[in-house]
């Protein structure tokens, strides 16, 4: 059962997404939050899987309530799902830095939320690569400068990884899942599993998608390769 605290000031979202998620197999609401300070006060007591997370809210926001749950020792296997609206939200990156998972929108489909939820608790990368392209597009990219002549800076972290470490990197931050990456570089799927593990430990990386945004931040990948 995957355990879920809805966190959303405005109560008739928290009740539909509630009402939503406890309908769906396999997925509980343990809790919900109206506020940041209260969104962190119950992931400690109730221990989720899954912060379903609003960004705009009184007291403390959803970032920074995010920042918080990421960095507490006592929820490493707690994961925040951002919920918001991508097209409108340019704070999704931020939280994405903070160390969110990814996003649903709020007009998903139902089942889309339920199966956002269930990749995540399962590890899996939630922004598609369409998705993941447009947030770095948008809000990466140094304004006014071209993608193809951005230079090429690498973070003393990324010094720790092998080149087939830095392969595979580049192919978490073009949205390929572990099967796709599988078969793209001929290995198995837990091979792969095993390269992206081994890369979110020396990165320090919560997530896949801390992964790339660090990739295109570096220069790794530049926005607009294919």
């Amino acid at each position: 059962m995957t355990r879920v605290l809805v966190v959303d000031d405005q109560p008739l979202i928290r009740q539909a997404v509630t009402g939503i998620l406890n309908q769906a197999d396999g997925i509980e609401v343990v809790g919900e939050a109206a506020t940041g300070v209260a969104a962190i006060a119950q992931a400690a007591l109730l221990l989720p899987d899954i912060v379903l997370m609003d960004i705009r809210m009184p007291e403390l926001n959803g970032i920074d309530a995010t920042a918080s749950i990421c960095s507490d020792p006592a929820l490493t296997q707690t994961r925040v799902l951002i919920l918001t609206t991508f097209e409108e939200d340019e704070y999704v990156l931020a939280a994405l830095r903070a160390g969110a998972s990814g996003f649903i929108g709020k007009g998903a489909e139902p089942d889309e939320i339920a199966r956002a939820v269930r990749a995540v608790h399962a590890g899996e990368s939630l922004l598609s690569p369409l998705a993941t392209k447009a947030l770095i597009e948008k809000y990466v990219r140094a304004p006014g400068s071209p993608p193809d002549h951005r230079p090429l800076r690498t973070p003393p972290e990324l010094d720790q990884l092998t080149d087939r470490e830095r392969e595979v990197l580049v192919l978490v931050a073009r949205g390929l899942s572990n099967t796709d990456i599988a078969t793209d570089l001929f290995i198995s799927p837990h091979t792969a599993k095993t390269h992206v593990n081994r890369i979110m430990m020396k990165l320090h990386a919560h997530d896949r998608a801390q992964l790339v945004i660090l990739a295109y931040e570096s220069g790794l990948l530049r926005p607009g390769a294919s």
